[in-house]
């Protein structure tokens, strides 16, 4: 295969071919055809955002229980073949596999600096894909420990590997465009609901025409799916050889007060630094605020609004089942847009950092995040849903962008040296968002309705606690700096990680290895990996036009 080095081919003894050497790049590559293996594992792993078409149909799979289950608990529902799980027991996975995500990342990130990203990938797609197929063989078993087990604990090692597997790859072919690179990839991560709940629904419907929910085939199914696409994906991956850079392009020369370095930090000490925990309280406060409206958008629009989705004005009229229904359906399309912003989102804040800068661009996230979650209650009181609808459009593109910049925020601030490694060490904020922050928001919600505040109005306190979160994260972000040279590697310890990455030996090749046409070859890896988005992004739109 095209691609490969005379220097790696000659390094090292027979490398198997998930090695790294197997994977950096000769003459004919063209670096536009890695972000095509990277969307093809993000849009894969980015089905965790849909994984709530699956809650209702787990819960209603035993057609008949018996009188006895009533309202089982937890452990019960573990071990039970006879009664159904309820729906708050079936999203405990989404809670297993994100917390997951964000311990495999931290644990393998600097174990997969060395493997390279086609063994790294390949393993992603063998967990991800597999927890799926175990998972559903713990729905077909009734055994809901089996489902937890798959599709989350190992599902979940699938989303940490996978998720981190691009970034150091990514940013080492762009040195020119970081943001836009890792906003390439991790935008797929943002859009892969936005393919795989329509598939989801369409598998289910098919396999239940015999009888039963089809969650356990649907699952089987998507996680073969998902295996085959992630290896594909995995096998395409490509690094450059040590010293290599874009044609013309020439790093700009560093000074004082610039936030790109031209050093780099061992993970060891990165993760000691205070701008390591800076940037980590950075992600987890943007993170969490976005959280609060994904978790609460869709009730909350119905909540708020009502009847005047549906052009009745007066909030104390009684909807008819028709119009309840065009509320719904409202409410779903809401859903669609932030599955379209959040994914558009990512690319766009990502690219935009390349020119503005990371530090700048968060600043952006936080400065407008404030605004618009406090200008959400008005909204919400003088009935202008209209606005509401784009405000939260605005917040979700920022809660995407928070994602895809922030590997080129650590990439200026602690070199590309150990940039993934780092970032999965840094993901953790992300496992803690996804814990801490439902659960916060879920109880302000129920202390107030207990209180007894009108239903209309339990979010506004919430959201400007939100808005709250934000202004601590703009302070956070304020005091990133440059890090101290005294943290840099020495050379001998830079030659030493290179060589444990065993393309110590190829330097020579950097100034003739990927200077090949993209041809027809990288125009059907982007069909490949377009046209599934295209798809998606079309039923988004149209599912969103129920707002309109």
């Amino acid at each position: 295969m095209d691609g490969i080095t005379d220097g790696a081919r000659s390094s090292g003894a027979n490398p198997g071919i998930l090695s790294r050497e197997r994977t950096i790049a000769g003459p004919q590559f063209n670096r536009w055809l890695v972000p095509t293996a990277a969307l093809a594992i993000h849009l894969c792993i980015g089905m965790a955002y849909g994984f709530s078409v699956f809650w209702l149909p787990m819960s209603n799979e035993i057609a008949n229980p018996p009188a006895s289950c009533g309202d089982i608990g937890l452990m019960q529902a573990l071990f039970t073949t006879t009664c159904n799980w309820s729906v708050s027991h079936v999203t405990y996975v989404f809670g297993i596999f994100i917390a997951m995500l964000g311990v495999s990342a931290a644990i393998w990130g600097a174990w997969l600096e060395h493997a390279g990203p086609r063994k790294a990938g390949f393993i992603a797609a063998l967990c991800w894909g597999g927890g799926m197929i175990v998972g559903g063989i713990g729905v077909m078993m009734h055994q809901l420990w089996l489902v937890y087990l798959g599709a989350g604990v190992l599902g979940g090692v699938g989303q940490g590997l996978g998720y981190i597997t691009p970034v150091s790859t990514l940013i080492k072919w762009f040195p020119d465009r970081r943001g836009m690179a890792t906003g390439f990839a991790i935008m797929g991560y943002g859009g892969g609901a936005m393919i795989g709940a329509p598939l989801a629904v369409a598998l289910m419907s098919h396999f239940s025409a015999d009888g039963g929910t089809g969650v356990a085939r649907t699952l089987i199914t998507m996680g073969v799916i998902y295996a085959i696409v992630m290896s594909c994906g995995a096998f395409g991956f490509r690094v450059p050889p040590n010293g290599w850079k874009p044609r013309g392009w020439q790093p700009k020369e560093e000074n004082g007060s610039a936030m790109i370095t031209a050093g780099h930090v061992h993970l060891n000490r990165a993760w000691k630094t205070r701008q390591f925990w800076l940037i980590w309280a950075v992600l987890f406060l943007n993170v969490t605020a976005g959280i609060a409206v994904i978790s609460m958008a869709s009730p909350m629009l119905q909540e708020v609004f009502g009847g005047i989705l549906v052009g009745v004005d007066d909030p104390n009229a009684t909807l008819t089942e028709a119009q309840l229904a065009a509320v719904a359906a409202a409410a779903a399309g809401l859903v669609g847009l932030i599955s379209l912003f959040n994914s558009l989102g990512r690319l766009f804040w990502a690219s935009l950092s390349d020119k503005i800068g990371r530090k700048n661009t968060y600043y952006c996230f936080f400065v407008i995040g404030i605004v618009v979650y406090s200008l959400l209650p008005t909204w919400g009181h003088l009935g202008m849903a209209g606005l509401f609808v784009i405000s939260i459009c605005v917040i979700l593109s920022m809660y995407g962008g928070g994602f895809a910049t922030v590997p080129a925020y650590l990439a200026d601030i602690f070199g590309t040296q150990m940039v993934g490694a780092i970032h999965g060490r840094l993901l953790t904020a992300w496992s803690a968002a996804g814990l801490v922050g439902p659960l916060i928001i879920g109880a302000l919600r129920d202390a107030q309705l207990a209180a007894g505040i009108d239903q209309a109005l339990v979010y506004d306190r919430t959201l400007y606690i939100m808005a709250g979160l934000l202004f601590v994260g703009l302070i956070c972000n304020a005091l990133v700096r440059p890090v101290h040279e005294d943290h840099h590697m020495s050379e001998e310890e830079v030659a030493r990680e290179r060589a444990l990455q065993h393309d110590s030996g190829v330097a020579a090749n950097a100034d003739t290895a990927a200077r090949g046409r993209f041809g027809l070859g990288g125009v059907l890896c982007w069909l490949g990996v377009g046209v599934p988005f295209l798809i998606g992004l079309y039923i988004a739109i149209a599912k969103a036009a129920a707002l309109f």
